[in-house]
């Protein structure tokens, strides 16, 4: 087993030559590996995705921030990354689909290429080895000339049946490139990772114990060339910021409770932290374990995750139902992301059929479907003044989800919804006094004021109420 190496940050990106190659087994690998020699790894995943940040978390004990180039400017994602690189000596970037695969065929923009370049990182490139050999080698050459202005690290081969196929993979690579071969790992079904219907299973369930984390971690040791990984990485160039704002003080501060446990556990980190920058402190709260909200809430935020799978135990806890309904009947301003849409609505019927009531603070129902029901890229535009912001406020987010609204929605949705490419959606964002709930996921980052916008809303709530 190596050692920590003694040098300035360093990192890359991990990248694939398709979806399924790979990339988060290989990143959940040598994320534990090299934490286990002593690295204090950030990780990263491209792209809107939550469930591979997760896994990023529980493996290295740090949040995972996402760096996706149509919700955020590319100036936004360099400062995230340098902010999150304060305290690590190495980043480890989970790309997404295949390395050159974006939002169109003719350009970079939304790739894992284009934010390798963004932050400057150089790439492994993983390929599913399996059933090839020769082949292989034309494979890597094809993405290494692709744009000349990627920095390659090197290749790792995935899938490998023996020895000797691997040895035909190195020597067909040596031939036909300079890149090394820093390793293949084997095919083995212990290192995958199961699906569930928004992709991967979320870290709460769970699959990555602390014996399949060491697993993993054992598997990249024996298989992969790690000191030559390190040796090649090179030095990380952080970005100039301005220094950051002061949090405001807590004699100004507000309480805000942040739904957080196995029905609902997807948020983007920078979502938290802009709240709690713009003065708020934040109060973590079961919905299907409490029974009643934390002391001295003037807020609720309620993100995705899968309460579908938790209807019966939400539906149970009547106690703490009856308190967000209490709360938002009151005016507190109350925020709620997908599945936390659900949970704010009157009722959620499964996919068995079984309704199962929730808070009623909307006045909705939704209903799970066999077939997704949306996916994409979403900008939404605030058509009247909301806890988000001003009218005319615009928002980028994410949408993926397998339910709907049973029957016509409510007529009260203040979201004009425009999709990443051209076709008309439906308005959205569906409100009911000072209580918004939407399906889509929106990136505070991609619209600067709309945290501290909900701030204010609390803040004025908590004057209100003299809390």
């Amino acid at each position: 087993m190596g050692s920590k190496a003694t040098h300035s940050k360093t990192g890359f990106l991990i990248g694939g030559t398709s979806s399924g190659s790979g990339k988060t087994t290989l990143s959940l690998g040598i994320m534990a590996a090299l934490k286990r020699r002593g690295f204090e790894v950030a990780p990263f995943k491209v792209g809107p995705d939550y469930i591979d940040p997760g896994h990023h978390r529980r493996v290295t004990g740090r949040p995972s921030r996402n760096l996706d180039g149509w919700m955020l400017s590319r100036e936004y994602c360099r400062e995230a990354f340098s902010r999150s690189m304060d305290q690590a000596d190495l980043a480890v970037v989970e790309g997404v689909m295949g390395l050159f695969d974006g939002f169109s065929g003719t350009d970079e923009a939304g790739s894992s290429a284009q934010m390798a370049k963004w932050i400057g990182l150089p790439v492994i490139l993983v390929v599913n080895a399996a059933s090839m050999a020769r082949s292989a080698a034309a494979l890597v050459t094809g993405f290494e000339n692709f744009d000349p202005e990627l920095n390659f690290l090197g290749v790792v081969f995935n899938n490998i049946g023996s020895k000797s196929h691997l040895n035909y993979l190195t020597e067909a690579l040596s031939v036909h490139s300079d890149l090394p071969c820093l390793g293949g790992i084997p095919r083995d079904e212990a290192l995958r990772i199961p699906e569930r219907h928004l992709g991967l299973v979320t870290d709460e369930e769970h699959i990555l114990s602390g014996t399949e984390t060491d697993h993993l971690a054992d598997t990249v040791e024996a298989h992969i060339n790690l000191d030559l990984l390190l040796e090649r990485a090179g030095e990380l160039h952080l970005f100039r910021r301005e220094p950051e704002g002061q949090t405001r003080e807590k004699t100004q501060s507000v309480k805000i409770g942040v739904a957080m446990d196995s029905a609902f556990c997807f948020y983007y980190p920078d979502n938290l932290e802009t709240l709690e920058k713009a003065g708020a402190t934040l109060a973590y709260f079961s919905p299907t374990e409490d029974e009643s909200l934390p002391e001295g809430v003037c807020g609720l935020y309620f993100g995705g995750g899968y309460p579908e799978l938790f209807a019966e135990a939400l539906s149970g806890n009547t106690a703490m139902r009856r308190a967000v309904k209490a709360a938002a009947d009151s005016g507190m301003p109350v925020y709620g992301e997908c599945g936390g849409l659900m949970y704010l609505s009157e009722a959620i019927t499964d996919f068995d059929g079984t309704r199962w009531e929730m808070t009623g603070c909307l006045p909705l129902e939704t209903r799970m479907q066999e077939k997704r029901c949306a996916l994409g890229y979403r900008e939404i535009t605030l058509k009247e003044s909301s806890l988000l912001g001003p009218s005319g406020t615009t928002v980028r987010g994410h949408e993926f989800h397998y339910s709907k609204p049973v029957g016509e929605p409510p007529e009260d949705r203040i979201y004009r919804v425009t999709p990443r490419i051209d076709r008309t959606l439906p308005d959205e964002g569906y409100v009911k006094g000072n209580t918004l709930g939407s399906y889509v996921h929106l990136h505070f980052g991609s619209s600067a004021g709309v945290g501290e916008a909900f701030v204010a809303r609390c803040n004025a709530y908590k004057e209100s109420t003299k809390r």
